[in-house]
């Protein structure tokens, strides 16, 4: 594996099965969270509406991160398979690396800890990855996409850079920096994440299976920004990875 920063030592393990799992057959999630009080809720969720996955990741980087604790003390589905790990990094890409590390799946879908409207999508997702694809990317901006409440800077910039880059780049995607993403082990292994920032890993990874000619396609999504809580998108603090593969994408 050529990600290297997380390390075997911070496994924290809630394993409740003793199936023994094929990998050729389902995909990981990897689910950064951060505070997150409706986690039952939303592995919950997953279950109900995922039959294809192997194992949920739920990765994090503060000690005091209320999430871990309420899922220690939670009566969630015990027929899950749900690992915890502590990121060495702080930030959503270093838990994402976590993620990549620890999984042996050959897919891995990077899935946002407070979206309860994209279940379905997740074995759509993976039935994309058995055609071939290598990434298969949601797309709030598609026809059948929706995006509704996200704050109108946020929507500005996002909106800036995806029409841009589809008109300007050879990424045919419309959606180009959402975070919420299924890519095969293959093309990680082969072009290993170099982002420390946000989800920008979303947008390096798009841009090195596009400049590689591995397969991409999309799906229409929905993304509904929630109300009772501040988000934690942060485009300022992390525009310096975003702009370094913007810019790549068009020369």
């Amino acid at each position: 594996m050529m990600i290297t920063r997380a390390k075997k030592n911070i496994r924290v393990a809630i394993d409740h099965t003793n199936v023994i799992y094929n990998f050729m057959n389902g995909y990981d999630l990897i689910i950064p969270v951060y505070n997150e009080k409706n986690i039952i809720r939303l592995i919950d969720y997953i279950f109900i509406n995922s039959k294809k996955f192997i194992k949920i990741y739920i990765c994090y980087d503060d000690e005091n991160d209320i999430t871990i604790n309420i899922i220690k003390k939670s009566k969630y589905n015990k027929s899950l398979k749900i690992i915890i790990l502590k990121n060495l990094f702080k930030g959503p890409c270093e838990a994402i690396k976590t993620g990549i590390c620890s999984s042996k799946a050959n897919a891995l879908i990077v899935y946002p800890a407070d979206d309860f409207n994209n279940g379905l999508m997740l074995d759509k997702m993976y039935e994309k990855y058995l055609d071939g694809y290598d990434m298969v990317c949601p797309s709030r901006f598609m026809k059948g996409g929706l995006i509704k409440n996200c704050p109108l800077i946020k929507y500005i910039i996002v909106k800036i850079i995806s029409f841009s880059l589809y008109y300007l780049s050879e990424i045919k995607i419309k959606d180009p920096t959402n975070g919420f993403r299924l890519f095969s082990k293959k093309l990680i292994e082969r072009h290993p994440i170099k982002s420390k920032l946000g989800f920008a890993y979303s947008l390096e990874l798009l841009v090195k299976a596009s400049k590689n000619n591995y397969k991409i396609t999309e799906l229409p999504s929905i993304w509904i920004e929630r109300e009772d809580r501040k988000s934690n998108f942060k485009i300022f603090k992390w525009a310096k990875d975003y702009l370094k593969w913007y810019f790549l994408a068009i020369f």
